[in-house]
């Protein structure tokens, strides 16, 4: 069974579930929170999607990485919010009116 239709994901959560797993500082915690897909999952998805040389290319650079893990950061939230960003809940940015 593909992760897409054990998880119900339309093609734009796809597609936001690979930019947020290619993100440095986005943690598996958070596609998890956000979508319910757990680390081992987004895994398989992105070698689903993926070419597989980009796929091994990501795999080699987020394994073992500290910031991909929310246990292993060493800093608790991120330093740098724009002035023109309003508050965010679950990645989605209020627009500006």
């Amino acid at each position: 069974m593909k992760i897409t239709e054990k998880y119900q994901l339309s093609e734009r959560d796809i597609d936001r579930i690979i930019e947020m797993a290619w993100e440095d500082r986005t943690t598996f915690d958070a596609i998890l929170d956000q979508f319910g897909v757990p680390e081992k999952d987004v895994i398989k998805l992105m070698r689903q999607e993926m070419k597989l040389s980009s796929w091994k290319m990501w795999r080699e650079r987020v394994q073992g990485r500290s910031t991909k893990h929310q246990a292993q950061r060493s800093f608790s939230e991120v330093k740098f919010k724009s002035k023109m960003q309003r508050a965010i809940t679950h990645n989605n940015i209020s627009k500006r009116h």
